[in-house]
């Protein structure tokens, strides 16, 4: 059981932190983008809202509650990266019934990316294993990376910001502009139509 957890752990873990999983890098990277590490608290809630999304999501399609076209999903994958980016450029998102419009979109996102993982986890998992241990250790797995993708990221905006001297708002921008063209190119590379 135990080589099983690290298994599907090691498989959630890779899942993030693999060059093939930049969408999901990308769209992280631009939730985390606005904030500093003293926002953690909102960040927490910003994440939480996407692992809530994506571990739902991901249940519903590995059981195969739900089924959603492959090729409608890698569509749809870079097209939230898409619109956070283009939000983080907007700035000053309106609240959204005492909730940041950023946490429903943090949400709603997580749960086009829990169908990404789900074709992931749906091939791996065989018959004989506990569907439960494997979904938990998955999603064990892509927390810890998640974590520490946010983590490079809040990093990487502290030292842009202390080595060049330029603002944190430059540093937003230049992060979601740079995002926001690679997700555009993935738009148009997976267009399912």
């Amino acid at each position: 059981m135990w080589q099983d957890f690290l298994f599907y752990f090691a498989e959630g873990w890779h899942h993030i932190i693999h060059p093939g999983a930049l969408d999901h890098i990308l769209f992280l990277a631009v939730l985390t983008v606005v904030h500093v590490p003293a926002d953690w608290k909102r960040l927490v809630v910003l994440v939480t809202a996407f692992t809530a999304g994506h571990a739902l999501t991901l249940v519903l399609s590995v059981t195969d509650i739900i089924r959603f076209p492959e090729v409608w999903v890698e569509f749809l994958i870079p097209c939230t990266i898409a619109a956070t980016a283009g939000a983080n450029l907007l700035r000053g998102l309106p609240a959204l019934g005492g909730v940041g419009l950023r946490y429903a979109m943090a949400l709603v996102f997580g749960l086009v990316h829990g169908m990404g993982y789900a074709n992931a986890v749906r091939f791996t998992l065989a018959g004989d294993q506990s569907l439960a241990l494997g979904l938990a250790a998955f999603n064990a797995g892509l927390e810890i990376g998640q974590i520490s993708v946010v983590l490079s990221i809040l990093l990487l905006g502290y030292l842009f910001t202390r080595l060049s001297g330029r603002s944190r708002e430059e540093w937003q921008a230049a992060l979601s502009s740079l995002v926001l063209a690679a997700s555009l190119y993935m738009v148009w590379d997976r267009h399912p139509f």
